[in-house]
């Protein structure tokens, strides 16, 4: 017997990019996958960070959201936040 557990194949992937300091702040971009599947989730993340620059103390609890939501739905995430971040 094992107890190894297996993560689910991603259903998707999708890339968010900071678009810098004038809104709109964010572009979401799905690579492959449900095209309907990642029009909402780019819903609801946008609806998350549409008001928020990379430096706003609320962006890192909403990107955290962002990612459980995209853990849900078995969407793989990658952020570009630009050069200059950490």
């Amino acid at each position: 017997m094992s107890d190894a557990v297996v993560d689910p194949e991603p259903r998707a992937h999708a890339r968010i990019t900071y678009l810098g300091p004038v809104s709109p702040h964010w572009d979401i971009v799905a690579d492959w996958g449900d095209r309907s599947l990642v029009e909402q989730f780019r819903s609801r993340a946008l609806a998350r960070l549409v008001l928020l620059p990379r430096d706003d103390p609320q962006f890192r609890r909403n990107r955290e959201r962002v990612n459980r939501d995209a853990e849900r739905e078995l969407i793989s995430l990658e952020w570009d936040l630009g050069p200059d971040h950490d």
